[in-house]
C-alpha cells in the first residue's frame, strides 16, 4: 500500500480541555489535547453538527475545529506531540496539524504559555520588544512543555503515553520553543518548526536577538528536526530561517513553501494573514513602519491556505512516522523527490539539506 501522508488518517479525533498548576512554580496552564476517539464516534469530528467549537476570544464569532468534544478516548498507548504557540498566539491556532496527527494514531497536547498569549498582547500585556517581560517567556517556555510532557506521562489526561516516543513543535516563537525544549528536555525525539524563531539576520530587532543569542543547541541526545518556513516571511526573515538551519545539529532538514507568509502555518490562513496585517497597519507608530506592512502581500495574492495547510500536515506527519514511530516507508517517502510529490498537492517547494 502506498504510503500517503496527506490523506487523513483512519481514527476519529476527539477533544479534552484541562486547567493544569505547576505547583514550582505558582504557574496555571490551559491546555488542550487531541486524541483518537473509539468508533463510537465515527465521522463525528467531520461532521458541522458534532464537531467542536469555541471562541478565540470573548465577543469573537465561534469556530469549528474536527474533533469530537469530551469524546471516550481509544484503548492503547500513544506517541505524544507537544504543541507551542506562537508570540501572542493560543494553544488552538493549529488544529488542522493537530487533528491530522491524532488521526494517524498520535495525541498532541498544546499550552497556552500564559503572559505571551493573543489576549495578552491586545490587553498590550506582551510586546516582543519589551525585555522586562522577555526574558520571563524565555525562561518560562521550555519549562512549561516539559511540565505538561510530566502531566501527560503521569496519565493526568486519561491516555497512555509511550515514553520512548515523544515529539515537539511550535510555530514562530514556539519554534525557538521547541528547540530550547529539545535541549533542556532529553525526552524529545523529534521536532517539527514551523517559521521558527532564533536565527539570525540583518533585519534583527532587539527581542529577535535576545532570542538567538540564548538558544542553545548542545542537546544530549539525537533530535531529528525538520523545519518548514514561508518563502515571504514578513515577520522573520528567510535569511534568519537559513541560519537557524545551518546552526541546528543534523540530522536536519528545511522546507520552503513559495509564495507563503508566516501564518501560513495556522487555522484559517487568510483570516489570519489579512487580521494581522489591519490591526498592526492601524496601530503603525510610524511611517517607516507602515510602508513595511503595506509591502506585506494581501492573502489573495499568497499560496493558498489550504495548500500551506496540506504541506504543513503531510510533511508534518511523515517527519513523525519516520522519526518517532519508525515507519520506514514515512522515511523512504522524505528521501524521495518532495519538490515533485509536494507539486502534486500544488504546492511549490524548495528543499534545504
Amino acid at each position: 500500500m502506498t504510503y500517503n501522508p496527506f490523506q487523513r488518517g483512519t481514527h476519529t479525533v476527539g477533544t479534552r480541555s484541562f486547567d493544569w498548576t505547576d505547583d514550582q512554580r505558582e504557574r496555571t496552564l490551559p491546555v488542550d489535547i487531541w486524541y483518537p476517539t473509539t468508533r463510537v464516534f465515527s465521522g463525528q469530528d467531520l461532521t458541522k453538527a458534532t464537531q467542536d467549537h469555541y471562541s478565540v476570544m470573548p465577543g469573537m464569532p465561534e469556530v469549528t475545529q474536527s474533533a469530537v468534544r469530551d469524546a471516550d478516548a481509544e484503548q492503547g498507548s500513544w506517541p505524544l506531540i507537544i504543541f507551542s504557540h506562537g508570540f501572542g498566539g493560543e494553544r488552538r491556532q493549529s488544529t488542522f496539524l493537530y487533528t491530522h496527527l491524532a488521526s494517524h494514531g498520535y495525541v498532541v497536547a498544546a499550552m497556552d504559555h500564559v503572559g505571551n498569549t493573543t489576549m495578552d498582547m491586545l490587553a498590550g500585556d506582551s510586546t516582543p520588544n519589551d525585555m522586562s517581560v522577555l526574558g520571563q517567556f524565555i525562561d518560562d517556555r521550555p519549562k512549561d512543555c516539559s511540565f505538561v510532557i510530566d502531566r501527560m506521562l503521569s496519565g493526568k489526561a486519561g491516555l497512555n503515553i509511550v515514553p520512548e516516543k515523544i515529539g515537539i513543535s511550535g510555530h514562530s516563537f514556539g519554534g525557538w520553543t521547541s528547540l530550547m525544549t529539545a535541549n533542556s528536555d532529553g525526552r524529545i525525539k523529534a521536532a517539527l518548526l514551523l517559521a521558527p524563531a532564533g536565527g539570525r539576520s540583518s533585519e534583527d530587532q532587539e527581542g529577535i536577538s535576545a532570542m538567538s543569542d540564548s538558544l542553545e543547541l548542545n542537546w544530549r541526545q539525537p533530535v531529528e528536526v525538520l523545519t518548514l518556513v514561508a518563502e515571504l516571511d514578513s515577520l522573520l526573515p528567510l535569511e534568519g530561517m537559513l541560519d537557524l538551519h545551518n546552526r541546528t545539529q543534523r540530522p536536519r532538514m528545511t522546507i520552503m513553501l513559495k509564495n507563503a507568509d508566516h501564518f501560513h502555518f495556522c487555522d484559517r490562513v487568510e483570516a489570519a494573514h489579512d487580521g494581522f496585517k489591519l490591526i498592526m497597519l492601524s496601530m503603525a507608530e510610524d511611517e517607516q513602519m507602515e510602508a513595511d506592512l503595506e509591502k506585506m502581500k494581501d492573502a489573495e495574492d499568497l499560496c493558498p491556505g489550504e495548500q500551506a495547510n496540506t504541506f504543513t500536515r503531510g510533511l508534518g506527519l511523515a517527519h513523525f512516522d519516520a522519526h518517532l514511530s519508525g515507519n520506514p516507508r514515512a522515511a523512504e517517502w522524505l528521501h524521495g523527490d518532495l519538490v515533485a510529490l509536494l507539486a502534486r498537492q500544488g504546492a511549490d517547494i524548495e528543499v534545504f539539506d
